[in-house]
């Protein structure tokens, strides 16, 4: 399960990375606003990828042992 968890947050931060790096903005935000901006970016991935993942391998084992 940890395994799991740290290749997600893996998964996510590099999402978050691209995300931040494609991130066009027309004025540059001070810094505590960038930590923040790609804090907040990596959570929400990670959160979305954790549910989709751990809801279908809930199904998936539901579903099987039926």
């Amino acid at each position: 399960m940890k395994k799991k968890i740290l290749n997600i947050l893996t998964v996510a931060l590099a999402i978050a990375t691209l995300g931040f790096i494609a991130d066009g903005d027309v004025k540059e935000p001070n810094v505590l606003m960038r930590f923040l901006e790609f804090f907040m970016m990596t959570g929400i991935v990670f959160t979305l990828i954790s549910i989709i993942y751990f809801g279908y391998a809930f199904t998936m084992k539901k579903t099987l042992k039926a």
